[in-house]
This record gives structure tokens, sequence and C-alpha cells, in this order.
């Protein structure tokens, strides 16, 4: 059914409501549906393009666009389809018009699907809506006509998807999506590959040019993985999305609270404050290292709380097409 079909039958608040996250694990149906939310969205991006392919996204490199930029003196090697005829007999001197350049701007989503995701307090789990998010910003990419690719980490692999303009790639996301999160069973795992390992296997799949979109909740970030970031941050128009719970960020206040890792039992007095300066100290503390690296690299950092919709998260951020991402900082 053509997306005017359906939306012309339901309301934006009627899709979100079906097609939104929900549960400890995600399903296909609700992924495919989500194109329906953000069919008037766009990817701004923040850093100039250095794809080497022609495309729709304005550059700041000089070419043979369509977008006037200068009148300069003409240089050997200049087209000479390019000389301003008016300017050159008005000066007596040839010149050049110059123009902005489009390039290709494929994007690239790295989404965590590690053990620490498997975890959620009210709406649904962290994997589930980190996994809705990657499927928006996938089918706003189809949407645009850019290419999209993407890396989906697991505790001990990961799965990438190859840039293509199709919707192939698209589905091939979702389906990637869809194992990874049923494969997850425990918020915690023997064994799990760290976040700075996944960004190195970023760097090496990810093309300079592209606009990579990292959805993670970030529980190991660390100075190397700053480092990871920075590197990347040099080629790629680079966003952070930090997905969380909303117990992570604060403890409820009951009279205790009964906490598991399947061998051991611990209970918490949540009414002392100095536990719960404690706990809410240990997630500060983890939030202003993410902004200050955010920061320090001119890069836009996405708060995610897994509790509120994705499609009004995205439509705060991308829904006005002159306005930069990180407007949720």
């Amino acid at each position: 059914m053509p997306t005017s079909d359906l939306s012309s039958r339901h309301s934006v608040q009627d899709l979100a409501s079906h097609f939104a996250p929900a549960g400890a694990y995600v399903e296909l149906d609700r992924l495919i549906g989500c194109r329906f939310l953000c069919s008037q969205l766009n990817i701004n991006t923040i850093k100039p393009s250095k794809a080497l392919l022609s495309g729709p996204v304005k550059t700041r490199f000089k070419g043979r666009g369509m977008e006037f930029e200068e009148v300069r003196l003409y240089q050997p090697g200049d087209d000479i389809r390019t000389i301003d005829w008016r300017v050159t007999a008005r000066t007596q001197v040839p010149h050049t018009k110059i123009y902005k350049e489009e390039r290709e701007r494929p994007i690239f989503v790295l989404v965590d699907q590690r053990s620490s995701m498997f975890f959620g307090s009210r709406v649904c789990f962290k994997s589930v809506y980190a996994a809705h998010l990657a499927a928006m910003l996938g089918w706003m990419a189809i949407g645009q006509n850019d290419r999209i690719g993407a890396l989906i980490a697991s505790d001990t692999q990961h799965h990438d998807v190859r840039p293509r303009r199709s919707k192939h790639a698209q589905l091939e996301l979702l389906h990637g999506l869809v194992a990874a999160n049923h494969g997850l069973t425990a918020p915690f795992a023997e064994q799990s590959q760290p976040l700075e390992e996944i960004l190195k296997e970023a760097q090496r799949i990810v093309r300079p040019g592209n606009a990579l979109l990292v959805i993670s909740d970030f529980h190991d970030f660390s100075d190397n993985c700053a480092k990871q970031l920075h590197l990347l941050s040099r080629h790629c128009d680079l966003t952070l999305f930090h997905v969380y719970d909303a117990m992570e960020a604060h403890l409820p206040t009951h009279d205790q609270l009964t906490v598991s890792n399947g061998l051991e039992r611990l209970v918490l007095n949540t009414r002392s404050k100095a536990v719960q300066q404690a706990f809410d100290a240990q997630f500060s503390h983890r939030r202003q290292q993410l902004q200050k690296c955010a920061d320090g690299l001119a890069i836009a950092l996405v708060d995610a709380p897994a509790h509120e919709s994705p499609s009004d998260l995205l439509r705060a951020v991308y829904g006005r097409q002159d306005r930069r991402m990180g407007g949720r900082r």
C-alpha cells in the first residue's frame, strides 16, 4: 500500500503507536512499518562530503555544480566553459566562475546490540529502541536517495551491510537487526567485544564522506573510544545517539530494590541518599565524558531515552531542514 494511502487512513499518532518499539525483542513488521513515520524527514549533514562520487549533497568542494560560489582569476587548467565573459570583458583579464560541487553522501549506521543493551524498565529494552532508531534512519536515507550501509555489533561478532542505494540494503539491515536482537538472552555476557574494537572495525569499513550514525548505550566508553571517534570524525560526518533507560539515569524511590545477575542477588535501599547519589553520579560521569568528547570533536550528541518515541526524537532532530543535528543535547 502506498505511503500516501496509508497516511490518509491513519493519523501520524496512530501510526507511531502501531509501529512503536515495545517489549524485549524487536519485530520485523514493526521495523518495516517505520518507513511511514519518517517520510518527510531528511538526514542533514554538518561537515562537507568527502565522497568521490557525484550526488545530491552540497559540499565545500569547488567544481562544476549548480550553485554559484564565486568569480576568480582564470588559472591554468580551468575549464574554458566556465569563463565569465562579462567580467573578462570588463576587466580585460580572464575570470572563471566557480560553483559548489554536489557529491554523494552515503549513510552508515553503527548499531550496538550487545548484552548491555538487553535491558529496559518501561516501554521497551534499549536493544529494541536502538533497532527502531536504526531502521528509521535507514528509511530516511532511502527516502532521500542516499546509499545505506550498516555495522551491527553483537557480543561476539558483527554483521556489516555494504552501502547500496536500494531497498535490498535496507531489508538486509532490518533482517540483521532482528537476528542480532533475538540472539540476546541476558543483560550480561561472559565475553563481549568492547566498544573500542567496534569503532576500530568501523574505521576499516566506513569510507571518507560517509555520514556515520552511532547508536549505543556507550556503557564501556573510555578514552580509547574517544580516540577512535576522533579518527572517524576526521573523515566522516559523525553523530552519536546515546540510548539509555530511565532507571539507569535515576533509581526509583522504592524501599528496596533487588538486583540479580542470575548467580548473585543484591538488595539496595533506594531511599538512601548515599545510594541515590552514587548511582546518579555514575550515569552523569559517563554522560559528561560523552559530551566532552562530542564538544571537543564538534560532533552531534543526541540523547535517546528508550521510554520516549523514536519518531518524536528524530522529528525533533531532523524535522527542520535548516536545522543542524544535535538539537537535543
